[in-house]
C-alpha cells in the first residue's frame, strides 16, 4: 500500500492541470474511493481534495514567480474566473497573486511522500469474522464530530434512554457481541473532519424486524468485519485503536473499508477508574 499510495502522489502532481476528480484517482490507486479518501486522510491529517488544492496553488506560485499572467495561471490551474482564483490563491497564502509577480514574495507546499515508521513494535491484536444481515436497533441522535475525549453529547443520548427502550433493546438482542454498541455514520465531513455532525446510535444488533417506533432501525447487509480488542484508560484508548486501524493496519492490510456504520462496545472495569475493555467492528472487504 505505500509504494501505491507514493505512485498515486507522483500521479497527482503529473496531473494538477486536469480536471483531476477523486473517482478517477481512487480508480488509479486501485482502491474504492471511500477507502482511499480514509487512508489518506489518518495518514496525511488533511483531506484528499484539501491536499490536491494546496498542491495547485504552490505550483501556481512558481509560475507567477516565473512571470506567468495571472489570468493564464489561474485557468491552467482549473480556477474558471479570475476572482476566483485570487480570493483562493489569498487564503492560501496571505498574499494576492499579483504580490508573487512584483515582489517575489512566495510560498510553497511540497508533494507528500509516505515512509514506513516503525512505533514502538507493538502489534495489533485483530480478528476477521463473517456476519449475514442485522439491524442495528436503538436510540440515535446529530451529535458535534469528535475525535479526542468524551463527547458530552452522546453522555447526554446515553441518559434519555427510557426504561422501555431499554426492555425492548434487550429483548431484540440476538446477535454477537451481545452488548450495547455504539455506532456513528452519516458524518457531514465523511469523518474526515473534526468538524459538523454525525449520527450516533446507541442499541443492539438483531435480525429481528419488528421493532416498535420507538426505536430507530439501520440495516446493514452481510459483509466481513476486522474486529480489534483493546483495553485500558476510557475513552482515549478506544480512540487510539480506531486512529491506528486507519493509519497503520488497513495500509498494511489485504482490506479495504467500506461504507457501513462502524460499531463498538465498552465493559467498563468496576474496581479500576475509567478504564474498560473495548472492541472496535470495522466492515472491511478483501482488495
Amino acid at each position: 500500500m505505500l509504494k501505491e499510495l507514493n505512485q498515486v502522489m507522483d500521479y497527482i502532481d503529473e496531473h494538477l492541470t486536469d480536471d483531476l476528480s477523486l473517482e478517477i484517482i481512487s480508480e488509479y490507486a486501485g482502491v474504492s474511493d471511500y477507502h482511499f479518501r480514509k487512508i489518506f486522510f489518518y495518514l496525511s491529517g488533511m483531506t484528499l481534495n484539501e491536499y490536491i488544492k494546496n498542491r495547485k496553488l504552490s505550483e501556481a506560485n512558481k509560475d507567477l514567480l516565473k512571470g506567468e499572467k495571472v489570468t493564464d495561471v489561474a485557468y491552467k490551474f482549473g480556477y474558471q474566473s479570475l476572482d476566483g482564483f485570487t480570493r483562493a490563491f489569498k487564503k492560501w497564502s496571505g498574499f494576492l497573486p499579483s504580490d508573487v509577480t512584483k515582489t517575489g514574495v512566495s510560498k510553497s507546499f511540497p508533494k507528500l511522500s509516505f515512509i514506513i515508521t516503525v512505533k514502538g513494535g507493538i502489534s495489533m491484536e485483530f480478528r476477521i469474522e463473517e456476519k449475514p444481515a442485522f439491524n442495528l436497533v436503538g436510540v440515535s441522535k446529530r451529535v458535534p464530530m469528535q475525535f479526542e475525549g468524551v463527547n458530552n453529547e452522546i453522555l447526554k443520548l446515553a441518559m434519555s434512554i427510557t426504561k422501555e427502550q431499554k426492555e425492548e433493546m434487550h429483548s431484540l438482542q440476538n446477535m454477537e457481541p451481545c452488548e450495547i454498541v455504539n455506532a456513528s455514520y452519516d458524518a457531514d465531513a465523511d469523518f474526515l473532519k473534526e468538524e459538523g455532525e454525525l449520527t450516533h446510535l446507541i442499541g443492539v444488533l438483531t435480525t429481528e424486524n419488528n421493532i416498535s417506533e420507538h426505536l430507530d432501525i439501520v440495516h446493514v447487509e452481510p459483509c466481513t468485519w476486522a474486529v480489534f480488542p483493546n483495553e485500558g484508560p476510557f475513552p482515549s484508548t478506544l480512540q487510539e485503536t480506531m486512529a491506528k486501524v486507519y493509519s497503520e493496519w488497513l495500509p498494511s492490510s489485504n482490506y479495504e473499508v467500506i461504507n457501513v456504520p462502524t460499531f463498538s462496545f465498552t465493559k467498563m472495569d468496576e474496581k479500576l477508574k475509567d478504564y474498560a475493555y473495548s472492541e472496535v467492528w470495522i466492515p472491511v472487504k478483501k482488495k
